[in-house]
């Protein structure tokens, strides 16, 4: 398979298949999300299914709060506005759902957040 035609099986997916792909891009090759920031943006839906993306409603899921914990702790307690010991128990007990109901945008920029904090995180529908 072509390059060509690797970009038109990802212009064809769902905002959704897009996020599994690129968590199974992270978990395969130990990249983060962030690094391929460019391609996600380059690659957007468009037309019917970019209104489709803004009315979906997503989850962030924390996974693993990395190395920096008390980073993230405090990243979850910015992003929340929750105190510093409900904070402390979502990193504590995993899979934690950090905020939902969020659209991709501001899913997507919570879920660099706590990437940049050093955490693992996935979006879910």
């Amino acid at each position: 398979m072509g390059k060509e035609e690797i970009l038109q099986e990802i212009e064809e997916m769902t905002v959704k298949d897009l996020a599994d792909l690129v968590e199974m891009i992270e978990e395969r090759f130990n990249v983060s999300a962030a690094a391929m920031a460019p391609v996600a943006v380059a690659t957007a839906p468009s037309g019917a299914e970019a209104g489709e993306a803004v009315a979906e409603s997503f989850q962030v899921v924390l996974t693993n709060p990395g190395q920096k914990k008390i980073q993230v702790i405090k990243e979850i307690k910015e992003i929340t506005g929750k105190g510093l010991k409900e904070c402390k128990d979502l990193v504590d007990n995993l899979p934690a759902t950090i905020k939902e109901g969020v659209g991709f945008d501001e899913a997507t920029s919570i879920k660099d957040k706590l990437e940049a904090a050093g955490a693992e995180v996935g979006l879910e529908q």
